[in-house]
């Protein structure tokens, strides 16, 4: 099997480690680098998150890189109240003993540069993505694919009627992305990723599987929990991130269309992504948005990726997915 060279994009947060963890134990994928910018907490605090992520799966080889530590226009608005003020549900977790890398930008940029067969799953805020087109925008004509989580198409928002976080946290790095990146888009957004929720059943579930991984997962998801409680009235925690990653490596998990895309960039409605589906603005589709998901097997990737020698275990169980 040929491995797909990627780079992740992320600000870790706790469904951003989880989409970590998959993508190190997915044999399809060959990560380049971590580069992390601020969003779900600011970025130093994010690139300390994935490299406790690497450790979990023995990956401190993989280099991580803190890119933007602010949004191109706007006044940085962390999601601490969401992932805990450590960004992983205030587990205070002792710092992993390895180097964090600087000019993320730079990384992207070189290594597309560098090779034609690179893509990039960006888990955050497009901070890093804008500014790696604004500074070589050519580099992007080697770019393989493009995943983004970010967005809403019918789905309400989740920190504004209409806005998802990722794009509301920097709409001017997402518009300039969706206006500027010269491959289609695939939009990961809120239709299907709210759809993926890990619930108490599964994460017991795991506690039998694994007392290592599971414990971290278990740890990192209380915090979660609580809030999708206290704030959805949610029983589990929906993890948006990970789907990003399992669709790049399976597209029969989601189904979607084309569209146009613009993302708002002021006013009440900032951060919204307007979906043209009905094609009222003329324009070239530039994006790929998901509205369906097969929750189930997704869960089923997840699960076997994870704990990669209980296969049979967890397609013999019946009930808990």
């Amino acid at each position: 099997m040929k491995k797909r060279k990627v780079i992740i994009d992320c600000d870790p947060g706790i469904d951003d480690s989880l989409a970590i963890l998959l993508a190190l134990n997915s044999p399809e994928l060959e990560v380049l680098g971590l580069t992390v910018c601020s969003g779900n907490v600011p970025a130093n605090l994010g690139a300390k998150n994935a490299l406790k992520a690497l450790q979990m799966c023995s990956s401190l080889d993989i280099p991580v890189y803190i890119g933007e530590e602010l949004p191109l226009k706007r006044e940085l608005i962390t999601a601490q109240d969401t992932h805990g003020e450590d960004g992983i549900g205030e587990n205070f977790y002792e710092d992993v003993d390895a180097e964090i890398l600087y000019d993320g930008v730079d990384f992207i940029v070189d290594t597309l540069n560098k090779n034609k067969d690179v893509s990039i799953i960006a888990l955050g805020p497009l901070t890093n993505i804008a500014k790696a087109l604004i500074k070589d925008k050519k580099a992007f004509n080697n770019l393989d694919e493009f995943v983004s989580m970010g967005g809403t198409y019918k789905s309400h928002g989740n920190c504004s009627p209409v806005a998802e976080f990722n794009y509301w946290v920097d709409p001017h790095a997402a518009e300039y992305v969706y206006k500027n990146l010269p491959k289609k888009i695939h939009m990961i957004g809120l239709d299907v990723t709210r759809k993926i929720v890990l619930t108490p059943n599964i994460i017991e579930f795991m506690n039998k599987l694994d007392k290592d991984i599971s414990k971290y997962i278990t740890e990192i998801t209380r915090f979660y929990i609580d809030f999708h409680w206290n704030q959805e009235g949610i029983i589990g925690c929906v993890i948006n991130d990970p789907l990003a990653v399992a669709y790049f490596i399976d597209k029969n998990l989601c189904s979607g269309f084309d569209s146009y895309v613009e993302v708002v960039e002021e006013g009440k409605a900032i951060g919204q992504t307007i979906v043209d589906a009905y094609d009222f603005y003329k324009e070239k589709n530039n994006a790929h948005i998901l509205t369906e998901v097969d929750e189930k097997a997704f869960m089923k990737m997840f699960l076997k990726r994870i704990f990669k020698d209980k296969s049979n275990i967890i397609d013999s169980v019946k009930g808990v997915i």
